[in-house]
């Protein structure tokens, strides 16, 4: 052995004590040595698969990521999906959720028409919260791994290693979006520009879309 080792991600070259590519931060394991002959002297040495220690994220190799514009439209069939189920239920509260869907203030009269459309209003808005969050992590944490709009492209959510979310880590996922809302959007805008594909709060959640 040369005293030499190579990554087998980008190829540079380190000590053969390191543990880690001091370029790219990849896993390294001293090579097996080659067979006199199979390899010309000097050439670079593959190192053997290392096993990330454990709070070291490395993404699955080989995989593509959902980009912006396929999460805009699957986000936009999720949420048509939910408000169908949503606004039929919110009718079934009585006056209330029907002042949300559009009675007005002038059919029911000044005093009473106020009152409904608030208490309406807040009904729609609960159900269309909580329905938001048990779909998604309902679906994310099942073995399909992605809601019904992802499922379309060909997309899934994963933990940072390739693995199934828990619902308790779909949760976490799903609220991190209302950070991602709140600095105008900008979270979402970040899926265009990371290298893997991540939003503000997939980054928050660990998590990735790979998309088959």
């Amino acid at each position: 052995m040369n005293g030499t080792l190579y990554c087998n991600k980008c190829g540079a070259p380190n000590a053969a004590t390191a543990q880690f590519c001091g370029r790219c931060g990849a896993g390294l394991v001293p090579a097996v040595a080659p067979t006199p002959g199979a390899v010309p002297p000097g050439a670079p040495v593959p190192a053997v698969g290392y096993p990330a220690p454990a709070g070291y994220p490395v993404a699955p190799a080989g995989n593509r990521y959902g980009g912006f514009w396929i999460r805009v439209v699957a986000f936009i069939i999720d949420a048509i999906l939910v408000r169908l189920v949503v606004h039929p239920v919110a009718a079934i509260f009585g006056i209330g959720g029907l002042a949300a869907g559009g009675l007005g203030l002038h059919g029911l009269g000044h005093g009473a028409g106020l009152p409904l459309l608030i208490f309406g209003s807040g009904v729609l808005f609960v159900l269309t919260v909580g329905a938001s969050w048990l779909y998604e992590a309902l679906m994310l944490s099942s073995s399909y791994q992605a809601t019904l709009g992802k499922m379309i492209f060909g997309m899934k959510v994963t933990d940072l290693h390739g693995n199934r979310l828990s619902f308790a880590h779909a949760t976490g996922r799903h609220f991190a979006k209302w950070i991602s809302s709140l600095i105008l959007g900008i979270g979402y805008i970040m899926v265009g520009f990371t290298e893997r594909k991540q939003g503000l709060h997939d980054m928050i959640a660990g998590t990735l879309v790979p998309r088959s």
